[in-house]
Formats: C-alpha cells, structure tokens, sequence
C-alpha cells in the first residue's frame, strides 16, 4: 500500500519535503520495490520507494515490525544504494548525497522522540560532521504528539491509525482510498498475500520438522513431541500426531 502511494509523484515529493524540511524541484522513481543485487555472492535487498531529484538519493521504508536490526539495515541499505548509483571509472564525487529514511510504527530507539536523525561525526571533537552527505532518519509515529511540525505531526498520526484534517494528510487519505478500489492492485495485494502466507507455512512446517526430529533423537516419547506441538504450534491432536509420523517415515530411509 506504501508503495503504490508513493508512486504519486506530487505526494511523494511534498512528502520528502515536509519530513526533510527541504525544497525539491522534481522527482524521479529508480523504481518501485527496487532490488539492489550487486552480485550472486552478496545479500540483496528490497526497497520500497527509490528515488532522487538530480542531486539526492531518497530511499523511503515503511516499517511496521520491530526487528530489533534497523540500524545495520540502513547502514547496509546506505552502501548498497552507493554501490547502484556509481559506475564504474566514476569518481567518489559523483556519489551523490543520500537519506536512508525509515517510517515506524513503533518507537526504534526507545527514548520517545518523533523522530532520530543520524549523521557520522567525530567522536574526538564531538561537533565536527564527517560530511560524506549520507543520512539516516527514523520516524516513529507512536510519539506523534512529541512532533513540533504541524504537518509532520499530522502525517505521523495518521500512519498511527489516526485521523486529521491536515490538508496533506487528506490528500494522502484520497489517494489511500483510491488504491484500495483499484482492482488490478487488489489482485496484485492478494497474490502477494497469498505468497506470503504460503512462506509463513513453509518456515512454520520447517521449524516443526526440525523440532520434532530434535526430539527423537532426545528419544523423547511421541506422545509428548505431540503434547509440545499442540501447544507450540496451535494444532489439534491429530495434526501433531499427523506430523510426527511424517517425521519418523522420512528418517526411516
């Protein structure tokens, strides 16, 4: 949903403004859910919106879990959008200044501010920036209240489950309620889902099969692998029974 918002030019721009506090002239997408894969070897990595003005790079997440692994993730998300951006024979000059900006549901630092920029600075001096142009934002929109902008207040509160009548906010509203009608993303959404969902099964079956095998070789008895499965997992008797006795025919050959 983030992302196909965000494919709103005029959105997506007045959106980087207000949270930047910048003037941006225009924009252009590198691509929507862009996949950065430098090489077979090294980790790719999915973003959601990508995009830059001429002279900066925009790299905007949408975060809703707290995975505890932000601040590696945007260091990493930072290097590899350097890594896309610079060809080879260019200079160092030519990388141009970048903000990794992540948008949460949750407060990431746990100190209650809206939000947390971060810049590379010299621990030494303590006031002297490093000025390699990178930047790291975090938006938390638990402590909406906390913000002192009236539009970025009003952004972070909607993004919380609130409502505004802030003119941008509406505007985003529009643009929400619009999607969610728009039936070839409905059956993009679902087909996603469905994938998604089928991941989930696939990592949860994983995990039992591995736990159940743990368990026999502990020689645990199979009437209490299917007492831990019921309770673990949420099955009925029948499915943990139905488990076990898969696990035990694979490990019989």
């Amino acid at each position: 949903m983030f992302a196909k918002v965000m494919r709103d030019q005029e959105i997506c721009k007045k959106m980087l403004e207000k949270l930047l506090h910048i003037k941006i002239e225009d924009i252009s997408y590198l691509e929507e859910q862009k996949v950065i894969d430098i090489s077979l070897t090294a980790k790719s990595v999915r973003l959601d919106v990508l995009l830059e003005d001429g002279k900066r790079i925009f790299n905007v997440e949408m975060q809703t879990s707290d995975r505890d692994n932000l601040a590696k993730r945007s260091r990493y998300y930072q290097g590899m959008i350097d890594l896309n951006s610079i060809e080879k024979g260019e200079f160092y000059d030519d990388l141009k200044e970048s903000y990794v900006i992540f948008i949460c549901t949750f407060d990431p630092f746990q100190k209650g501010l809206s939000h947390y920029t971060f810049q590379n600075m010299c621990i030494e001096d303590g006031e002297m920036v490093l000025k390699d142009e990178t930047y790291k934002m975090f938006f938390n929109t638990e402590a909406y209240e906390r913000e002192e902008d009236a539009d970025i207040r009003a952004f972070l509160k909607y993004v919380n489950g609130g409502t505004s009548e802030n003119e941008f906010v509406k505007e985003i509203d529009k643009k929400v309620k619009q999607v969610k009608l728009n039936k070839e993303w409905r059956g993009e959404y679902m087909t996603l889902l469905m994938l998604e969902q089928q991941r989930y099964r696939e990592g949860l079956e994983k995990g039992m099969y591995a736990m159940i095998s743990a368990f026999l070789n502990m020689q645990i008895s199979s009437n209490q692998i299917v007492e831990q499965l019921v309770k673990q997992f949420s099955l009925t008797e029948e499915e943990a029974i139905s488990y076990v006795n898969k696990v035990k025919r694979k490990e019989q050959f």
